[in-house]
C-alpha cells in the first residue's frame, strides 16, 4: 500500500472497487490507494495492463466480473467505459454502494483549483486545448484534463495552486458525478452519439447536460433554449481562428465566451485563435503530394463530425468512411453530403448500412474493406487541388484500438506514399 498523505477528506472510504484499468481506473485506484484506502481493482479484460497497481498494494481481478468483489466495499469508481449496465455496477447497485465516475474522484481531489467544464457532442478537444491556449495567452497556468489527455485524478495530484484546469467531459463521465461544480461549465453543441450505450437520444442529451448542475457561468449555443451566455459560429471575434472549417469558427466563439467569463481579455484571445493550430486527428494536415492534400480527421467518429469535416473544404473531397457502428442512421448524412465529394470510399464493419444509405441517397462509392485499400484507391483517383480526407462517420472498435490508432495508421500510410 502506498504511503497515506495527511489531511485525508472525510469522505474517503476503507475500502472502494475500482472498474476498468486503463488510464483513467489506474490514476483513481493509485490516487485511493495513495490514501490508504483498501482498493480493488476489476476489468472484464484479461488482457489489461495493470501497471503500478499490483506494486501500490491494488487487488486485481483481471477477466472477471464475479459479483463478490463487491462484497466489503464502500465505494465503487468507474471508468467511462464500463456501462451502467455492467454486472458489476449493477451489483454495486443491489449493495447501495455509492457509484462514481472517475471525473467525480478527481473533482473531489482538486485543491480549490477555478475547473472549466467542456463537453458537446463534437469540437470537445478541440474547444479544451483551445480554452488551455487561450488562458496560457493571457500569462495563466492551465491544465488539459478529462477525456483527453490525463485522467482528472491525475491531474488534481499534480496541479499547482491557483491553476486553472480546462476538463473535456464526455456522457459517459458525466453519468455518475455527484458534486462536480464547473466554475465555467461549456455546452458545444447536442446531436445523436453514442445511442449504443444511452439507448436514447434523451437518455443521451441527459447524461450531456449534467455539466450544467452546481455550475457557475454556463455557456451555451445559441438556440437551443438553454440558460446561459448564448454562442454561434458567426459571433464576433476578436481575431479570425487559424483552424479551417465552420465547426472550428463555432468552437472559437465558445472558447472565447468562456474565456470572457473567467476574465481574460481580448487581446490574449486574439492572440491564440490567430495561433492555434487544431490537434491530431481532427482535420489535421499529413501531408500534400503531388497537389494533392491528405486530411486525418479520425476523430470523426460520428456523422455529425464527418458532415463538419466534409463542409470544411471547398475543394473536390475523397472521403474515406466506415468502422465500426454506433447505432446511427447514415441516411441522413448521406443524403446531405456536399456535393464536392467527389468519391467515396467505405471500410469495416459499417459499410453494408453505409452502402445502403449511399445507394438511397444516389451516391456512388467503393468498397474497400480497410483503410490501407482505401487509401491506396482515394490517392490513385485524386487529381491536384483534391483531399483525400479520412472522416468516418464511425467509432474505430472494430479494426483498431481506438481512433487515435486508426489516424496514427492513416497518417503511416500517408507518409508512405510514393
Amino acid at each position: 500500500m502506498g504511503e497515506c498523505v495527511s489531511r485525508e477528506p472525510e469522505w474517503l472510504p476503507r475500502r472502494a472497487l475500482v472498474l476498468g484499468v486503463a488510464r483513467s481506473g489506474q490514476a483513481a485506484a493509485l490516487a485511493l490507494a495513495r490514501r490508504g484506502v483498501e482498493v480493488v481493482a476489476a476489468d472484464r479484460s484479461r488482457d489489461a495492463d495493470p501497471g503500478r497497481l499490483a506494486d501500490a498494494g491494488v487487488e486485481l481481478h483481471l477477466g472477471t466480473e464475479e459479483e463478490s468483489v463487491v462484497e466489503g466495499v464502500e465505494l465503487v469508481v468507474k471508468s467511462p467505459g464500463v456501462p451502467a449496465e455492467s454486472p458489476l455496477v449493477v451489483a454495486a447497485r443491489a449493495h447501495a454502494v455509492p457509484i462514481w465516475s472517475e471525473v467525480e474522484l478527481g473533482y473531489r481531489l482538486l485543491h480549490g483549483n477555478p475547473l472549466i467544464g467542456v463537453t458537446g457532442t463534437n469540437g470537445k478537444t478541440t474547444t479544451t486545448e483551445l480554452l488551455a491556449a487561450i488562458l496560457r495567452a493571457d500569462r495563466r497556468d492551465a491544465e488539459v484534463a478529462g477525456n483527453v489527455g490525463r485522467a482528472l485524478t491525475d491531474v488534481a495530484e499534480r496541479v499547482g495552486p491557483g491553476a486553472t484546469v480546462v476538463c473535456e467531459l464526455s456522457s459517459f463521465q458525466l453519468e455518475d458525478v455527484h458534486t462536480l461544480s464547473c466554475d465555467v461549465a461549456v455546452l458545444l453543441n447536442l446531436e445523436p452519439d453514442h445511442l449504443d450505450r444511452h439507448g436514447t437520444f434523451e437518455a443521451y442529451r441527459d447524461a450531456k447536460l449534467r455539466i450544467f448542475e452546481r455550475a457557475g457561468a454556463k455557456i451555451v449555443p445559441r438556440g437551443l433554449g438553454l440558460d446561459g451566455i448564448e454562442f454561434d459560429a458567426n459571433d464576433p471575434l476578436p481575431a479570425e481562428p487559424l483552424m479551417p472549417g465552420l465547426h472550428n469558427r463555432e468552437n472559437a466563439a465558445a472558447a472565447t465566451a468562456a474565456a470572457r467569463a473567467v476574465g481574460v481579455g481580448d487581446d490574449a484571445v486574439g492572440e491564440a485563435l490567430r495561433t492555434f493550430p487544431g490537434v491530431p486527428h481532427r482535420l489535421e494536415l499529413v501531408r500534400e503530394l503531388r497537389g494533392v492534400r491528405y486530411v486525418n480527421d479520425s476523430k470523426a467518429t460520428n456523422t455529425a463530425a464527418a458532415r463538419r469535416g466534409a463542409r470544411a473544404y471547398d475543394a473536390p473531397i475523397r472521403l474515406i468512411l466506415g468502422g465500426s457502428l454506433k447505432g446511427e442512421d447514415f441516411q441522413p448524412f448521406a443524403r446531405e453530403l456536399p456535393a464536392n465529394v467527389a468519391s467515396v470510399y467505405l471500410v469495416g464493419e459499417a459499410t453494408a448500412e453505409l452502402a445502403a444509405a449511399l445507394d438511397a441517397a444516389g451516391r456512388p462509392y467503393s468498397r474497400d474493406g480497410d483503410l490501407a485499400h482505401a487509401l491506396v484507391h482515394a490517392a490513385a483517383d485524386a487529381e491536384p487541388g483534391d483531399v483525400v480526407l479520412l472522416s468516418p462517420a464511425a467509432a474505430s472498435f472494430d479494426q483498431f484500438d481506438d481512433f487515435e490508432q486508426r489516424g496514427d495508421t492513416f497518417r503511416g500510410l500517408v507518409q508512405e506514399l510514393p
